[in-house]
């Protein structure tokens, strides 16, 4: 049975990033898929090296969409598949990840040859479409991705009350440093506050921003730096990862308590 593992983290914090690097560190060793739940339909471009399709797009022109019409396989042989969503005020955003896991379940994409399911999934969007992953079983542990920013950590902090809600299993908090004063120890003291631990950390790249401007990952373009290094402990950390817990979010007066000690 595949590994199935739920990327989550308020948009822009860097949550594509993420998993597009890990997957790129599983394909040495591993079948991948990565799935696209977020409306940019950004996950898969640095793996693909361009956007592609999205299955709310494609089935749109191809009532009777086929496997080899939305699956793309990116660096390292790593399937990709975006869900997409609607044009920005039209409909719910959630749908599209409705509609792609129906599809991706109709079309049999969900295999026995697979080892590493990633989803990328947009958590600072309340729609239930969101809670997919988890609420349909589709994903079987969960991390969330923050920096120590006050708005990063409060929307960690609400997708743990989404987590908590759905009985899911949150893996860890990974550490995706925006380069504020003492911005490890916020967010391993969130962690503990919640009842889980910082399972990796990130520091803040040029590498990044030069990577993704080629549209490639850090491990294509910079593998054998630390920084790629970097990724691939936070991969194998996740990979051989057994500690998972319900987790126990602040209420909003204790998070607005916790974030100013450290002010």
């Amino acid at each position: 049975m595949s590994k199935r593992i739920a990327i989550y983290g308020k948009g822009g914090i860097g949550k594509s990033t993420i998993v597009s690097n890990i997957a790129a560190a599983y394909s040495e060793d591993h079948n991948v898929l990565v799935i696209g739940c977020d409306p940019k339909a950004d996950t898969t471009r640095t793996l693909v090296g361009k956007r592609i399709p999205t299955i709310l797009d494609i089935i749109k022109e191809k009532k009777d969409a086929s496997y080899e019409d939305i699956i793309y396989q990116g660096f390292g042989d790593v399937l990709c598949v975006e869900s997409g969503g609607p044009e920005p005020g039209v409909g719910c955003a959630g749908r599209g990840v409705i509609v792609a896991m129906k599809l991706l379940g109709k079309l049999g994409t969900f295999s026995d040859d697979l080892d590493i399911i990633i989803y990328d999934v947009l958590g600072d969007v309340v729609c239930g479409g969101f809670a997919v992953p988890l609420r349909e079983d589709f994903a079987d542990e969960v991390y969330i991705v923050t920096s120590g920013e006050y708005m990063a950590l409060y929307a960690a902090n609400n997708i743990c009350k989404g987590i908590k809600k759905l009985k899911g299993n949150l893996g860890g908090i990974i550490c995706n440093c925006r380069g504020i004063e003492n911005e490890i120890n916020i967010v391993s003291d969130f962690a503990d506050r919640v009842g889980s631990k910082v399972i990796g950390v990130i520091p803040r790249s040029e590498m990044v921003q030069k990577s993704e401007i080629d549209a490639k990952t850090v491990i294509e373009k910079f593998g054998e730096t630390e920084q790629a290094q970097l990724y691939k402990k936070l991969a194998k950390s996740i990979y051989s990862n057994e500690d998972f817990v319900i987790p126990n979010p602040l209420g909003i007066d204790e998070f607005d308590e916790f974030f100013r000690k450290f002010q």
